[in-house]
């Protein structure tokens, strides 16, 4: 996904991918220990995407304090 579809997102919508993502990302680490990975890229895919929800999580709340001073 692209870090505009990520924006578009509510925080707890957010939450709600970053749990998904990283229960993927737990299984297709286990798929490639046992060898059963067939989609190799997949795994580069969803560490990139967790990052782009933290990313934009953390600009939220650092927006959300900026707003309170």
């Amino acid at each position: 996904m692209l870090v505009a579809d990520f924006r578009a997102m509510t925080a707890d919508e957010l939450g709600t991918k970053l749990v998904e993502l990283k229960k993927e990302s737990f299984n297709l680490r286990f798929q490639g220990a046992s060898g059963q990975l067939e989609n190799t890229s997949r795994v580069r895919v969803v560490r990139r995407d967790i990052a782009r929800i933290k990313t934009v999580l953390g600009e939220m709340q650092l927006a959300a304090t900026q707003e309170k001073t």
